[in-house]
């Protein structure tokens, strides 16, 4: 199988090229350079917002191509329109937000969408994401186009900072108490980025079409499962401290944002990120790896890192604001 990355040199990309590097799968990444390719793959360069940026895709034929541009519709566009004669099939990886707000809960691949151009700039991130993919249906048309709808992406590598936030936060706290996002039986919908590249490609290999939300199932993990495997996997004495939904609203906390990962449970916020319908991919081979496995990978890849090359943490609560919070409930 020969596929063609565009991108595929870091976090979900990455272990794209990488699994199917593995597999004995002929690869190539197309990239700006920014970071190293892997290793064992071919590399081009080109900056695909720049005039003439994709001159290294002038020629070159492949099985598949996958895609995982988060911005400008357009630069999608540009790019399937160049290759559409020369890919057996295009998976983009669109997200879970292109569903019309709020989105459900169980919402399956049918549900309502966002509007969205294909031919438009970058906009909002509903927006690009959803004209991206009807401009990978445009020009390659359905039969040749698989949608991947991932959610929440953990694991090494992960750029967002969220699981890294908690872990950092874990680690740091020596006997003294965390504030931990209740109930404890919070159900939490993601998927391991390695998860996610093998399911693409069995995908790309079964020639599977048409959209597919990528999540985890509803029961595979908990928020207390969550904070459980990074005090695990730090070694950490912290005290998880769990506070009610309603304390940490009535404080002035905001769930997602305060609280990397957390929802809480009944809200738009939970239904729509934690809550959706997972059976199409579920029924086509999607294996989700134990919690606990990617959070010790996700630590062991955190700390082989030179500290300056740590890539950033989500924002986060801040310390002075834990503490308050804290401090006004003991």
């Amino acid at each position: 199988m020969k596929l063609l990355l565009l991108g595929g040199t870091d976090f979900g990309g990455r272990a794209v090229a990488e699994a199917a590097r593995d597999r004995g799968w002929e690869v190539t990444v197309f990239h700006r350079g920014e970071h190293p390719a892997p290793a064992g793959v071919r590399a081009l360069h080109g900056d695909r917002t720049a005039p003439d940026g994709l001159a290294a895709l002038a020629t070159g034929e492949w099985d598949a191509v996958v895609d995982t541009w988060s911005s400008a519709p357009s630069v999608v566009r540009d790019a399937a329109r160049l290759l559409a004669g020369r890919v057996g099939r295009y998976a983009f990886v669109s997200s879970r937000s292109v569903y019309a707000w709020p989105a459900p809960a169980g919402l399956d691949e049918d549900g309502p969408l966002a509007e969205g151009d294909p031919d438009a700039e970058a906009t909002e991130f509903p927006a690009d994401k959803r004209g991206a993919e009807l401009a990978v249906l445009r020009e390659l048309g359905e039969k040749r186009t698989l949608i991947i709808r991932p959610g929440v992406i953990l694991g090494p590598r992960e750029t967002p900072g969220r699981l890294t936030w908690w872990l950092d936060r874990i680690a740091r706290e020596a006997g003294g108490p965390v504030l931990a996002p209740g109930p404890k039986t919070t159900p939490l919908q993601y998927v391991d980025a390695r998860d996610l590249a093998a399911w693409v490609l069995d995908a790309v290999d079964a020639g599977l079409q048409g959209p597919y939300n990528l999540v985890g199932p509803r029961d595979h993990a908990t928020m207390g499962d969550l904070l459980d495997a990074c005090v695990q996997a730090t070694g950490s004495d912290a005290e998880l401290r769990w506070l009610s939904p309603e304390a940490i609203e009535a404080a002035g906390v905001e769930g997602w944002s305060d609280l990397p990962i957390w929802a809480p449970p009944g809200s738009e916020l939970h239904a729509a990120v934690h809550a959706g319908d997972v059976s199409r991919a579920l029924s086509t081979g999607l294996r989700c790896r134990p919690l606990l496995d990617t959070v010790k990978d996700t630590w062991a890849w955190r700390q082989s890192l030179p500290a300056d090359t740590a890539p950033p943490l989500a924002d986060g609560l801040s310390a002075e604001k834990e503490a308050e919070v804290l401090a006004g409930l003991a």
